[in-house]
């Protein structure tokens, strides 16, 4: 007998192909979302499908533009500016405590993390240096060893990932990340902090660029 999955696992399953299609562009925003067409592309009931668009509405990815339209969320520069204030101000406190906590393993951790980021960014992988990248920031936030401070990140998370894969001006983003890395490999909180600041108000202008075709003052 073939074992039933639970709707629980279903919904999370449907959630997050869901929300990766949002973030990697494969649904773009204005994109529709049918329940009815979405139950047979996952094979399930349009219960767990019902339920996880709620959650992308909660976590900000889509809404209803009417109660029976519900559309991908279109950003706006208010939503980028908000997104980008709070990342500003917990990045770059996570960058000085992980330049003040950071093992030897951790900090080989994320010099593999670079060199996969360098592969995929020689390569033009949208996908992986997405995930690469997100991975390298959440190692910071773990090397900080802060438990509140992920807690905090977590509502917020995938919207930044959505962010963050706006910006492709990708060698400039290896270099970034690769000097973050330095002033946090150096020991210093301070230095960490500068590059981790320098870094978040640089992405935020180039996501800006991409997104309304404008500059922007990070301040």
């Amino acid at each position: 007998m073939a074992k039933i999955e639970p709707l629980g696992a279903v919904r999370e399953r449907v959630l997050a192909d869901l929300r990766q299609d949002i973030i990697a562009g494969r649904l773009r925003p204005g994109d529709r979302l049918v329940e009815r067409e979405l139950a047979e592309r996952f094979g399930v009931s349009r219960v767990p499908v019902r339920e996880a668009i709620r959650a992308l509405v909660a976590e900000g990815f889509v809404l209803f533009e009417t109660p029976r339209r519900t559309v991908v969320r279109r950003l706006t520069p208010t939503d980028v500016k908000e997104l980008f204030e709070l990342r500003e101000a917990l990045e770059v406190y996570a960058a000085g405590l992980a330049a003040s906590r950071a093992t030897p393993q951790a900090l080989a951790e994320l010099r593999e993390l670079l060199a996969r980021s360098a592969t995929a960014t020689e390569t033009g992988d949208a996908e992986t240096i997405t995930d690469v990248n997100t991975r390298f920031h959440d190692r910071i936030r773990a090397l900080a060893g802060n438990s509140l401070l992920i807690s905090v990140m977590e509502p917020v998370d995938g919207r930044l990932r959505w962010l963050t894969r706006q910006n492709e001006e990708w060698p400039q983003l290896l270099m970034e990340h690769r000097e973050l890395y330095e002033a946090i490999a150096s020991g210093d909180p301070d230095r960490a902090r500068a590059h981790a600041l320098r870094h978040v108000q640089a992405n935020y202008r180039s996501t800006v660029r991409h997104l309304f075709g404008e500059a922007a003052d990070a301040g």
